[in-house]
């Protein structure tokens, strides 16, 4: 597993809670989470459901990101990337990251990840690479919208909320593709 904290050189942020009923923290990915736009058997690239609670007064909406900081690039590889997701909502059911993002709340958007689709893409280790962490965060911001265009990066996105975090819940799942 991943010693590539990507939190490490961010602001400090308080602590709140991401459940989900799709995966347990700590726990493999479900098969319909790994990636079969990447050609992964049995993969369908189905958005996990999460659930938050908990986070800092002042939550003026939300932010939704996965990374896996073990893939073999050297700058690791965002998965899904959800912005402006309203102080109100606090659930995203799982398939809301779909091609056409149906299941999330109005004004909120998908950023094209690393595969440069705008929509969730699952778990897709090398065979044979070792077990991979993927890191589900909810980011609890201070903004009502974070200003980037619908066509900016994830790594855009983390830049431009490093200034507007109130808070972070990460849940951690773990894939690995035997060799």
């Amino acid at each position: 597993m991943s010693t590539n904290d990507p939190f490490a050189r961010l602001p400090e942020a308080a602590s709140f809670t991401v459940t989900s009923t799709t995966v347990t923290d700590g726990a493999a990915w479900p098969p319909d989470q790994f990636s079969g736009i990447f050609g992964v058997p049995g993969g369908k690239d189905v958005s996990p459901q999460l659930s938050w609670s908990g986070a800092p007064e002042g939550t003026k909406s939300y932010a939704v990101t996965v990374y896996d900081p073990d893939a073999p690039t050297g700058s690791g590889f965002w998965h899904w990337a959800v912005a402006d997701i309203p102080a109100t909502v606090t659930e995203l059911p799982e398939g809301a990251g779909d091609d056409t993002g149906s299941g999330l709340p109005e004004g909120a958007f998908q950023l094209p990840g690393d595969a440069r689709a705008a929509r969730f893409i699952g778990a897709a280790p090398p065979a044979g690479h070792g077990p991979h962490c993927y890191l589900i965060v909810v980011h609890a911001l201070d903004v009502a919208s974070i200003g980037v265009a619908s066509d900016a990066t994830p790594a855009v996105l983390g830049f431009t909320m490093a200034g507007h975090i109130l808070g972070r819940a990460v849940l951690t799942a773990t894939a690995e593709t035997p060799a």
